[in-house]
């Protein structure tokens, strides 16, 4: 699951990769009538097109999530880095893909390669 915690952390560079540059579009446009921010329905196309600071926003969102879920409070650098280009390179790929299906089919794939059979 630390993978996982990794995972939101990739998703800074995947937002400032050159492949999907358009002019930004704020979060808030996502937002529903109470300002909410539905992170699961977010695609992947969605996302590369936002403000780095927006995305910065969302990816510690992501860590904190995931963080909670695995229980987890540790953040291990060179994996997120090789995680972060798993996403990009699928995102780029998939780009109306939601952004969390892709993080669960890198995270998936990752503990078939270490594995890891969760229970």
């Amino acid at each position: 699951m630390l993978k996982t915690l990794l995972a939101a952390t990739a998703l800074v560079g995947f937002f400032s990769t050159s492949a999907f540059a358009q002019t930004p579009k704020p979060l808030t446009d996502y937002v529903d009538a109470n300002g909410f921010l539905d992170v699961q329905t977010l695609t992947c196309a969605q996302l590369a097109g936002t403000y780095q600071e927006d995305a910065d926003a969302l990816t510690a969102w992501y860590s904190g999530w995931y963080n909670g879920l695995a229980h987890k409070h540790f953040l291990d650098f060179k994996k997120g880095r090789e995680v972060e280009h798993q996403v990009i390179v699928y995102c780029k790929a998939n780009p109306e893909k939601k952004i969390i299906e892709a993080m669960a089919i890198i995270f998936k794939d990752d503990r078939i390669k270490l594995g890891i059979e969760l229970k």
